[in-house]
């Protein structure tokens, strides 16, 4: 069974754009898997500039603001097809997206999103923060069960014929002063933090981008 992963970093690119791309590598996917043909997987990691996106089943009274002020802060705004609710992408937060065939990694859709969570769980303690799970939420958080919790990587998913796409927003450099605009992923009671307010420093996000790509295949190549 294929445990082989094709990285690429994109860079800053357009929300549109990385979108558009990731359809054409899953629609190329399932052509394979239909005609019976091996495919290869991919794990792409990027940045945006600043954007909000809503899931399918998300509401839009979690956008705080209107058309104008989103032009005011240089923000666009798009209805999505993934799960979840509303979240923000921008500079200084590493967006991954996985497009890969899930039947060669033997999981279904539940144990995908647990093993992004790992990965970023995996990856924090690599700076001596300890994460995890909420229990009736997506993603990986920090002091889960205190009044304190707060989230710092979002987790939004499309699978379509066991190909997926979409995947995870990690906020490493992010200016969290976007989050205000919004209620992220439909949560009026959490925070939301990043690696640099953890640890008050910023990052070099090229390091960072390798570092994380390392515990992503260790996850779920190994």
């Amino acid at each position: 069974m294929a445990k082989n992963i094709i990285y690429r970093n994109l860079g800053l690119i357009d929300y549109k754009e990385a979108w558009d791309f990731q359809e054409k590598i899953l629609q190329k996917i399932i052509l394979q898997k239909t005609n019976g043909k091996n495919n290869d997987d991919f794990l792409f990691l990027c940045e945006h500039p600043n954007v909000y996106t809503i899931g399918k089943s998300g509401s839009e009274n979690n956008l705080l603001v209107n058309d104008t002020f989103l032009k005011s802060i240089n923000a666009t705004y798009y209805k999505i097809n993934r799960g979840g609710d509303i979240t923000y992408h921008g500079p200084g937060q590493i967006v991954g997206y996985p497009v890969i065939n899930l039947e060669n990694f033997n999981l279904g859709v539940k144990a995908y999103v647990g093993n992004i969570e790992q990965v970023i769980i995996n990856f924090l303690e690599r700076y001596k923060i300890k994460s995890g799970r909420l229990n009736g939420a997506t993603g990986v958080w920090l002091d889960v069960g205190t009044k304190n919790e707060r989230k710092i990587c979002a987790i939004g998913v499309r699978v379509s014929r066991g190909v997926t796409m979409h995947g995870f927003a990690f906020n490493i450099n992010t200016d969290l002063k976007y989050f205000d605009y919004i209620n992220p992923c439909g949560f009026t009671d959490k925070g939301v933090t990043s690696l640099s307010k953890e640890l008050n420093r910023t990052f070099d996000m090229s390091e960072i981008k390798n570092e994380l790509k390392d515990e992503f295949f260790k996850v779920f190549c190994n």
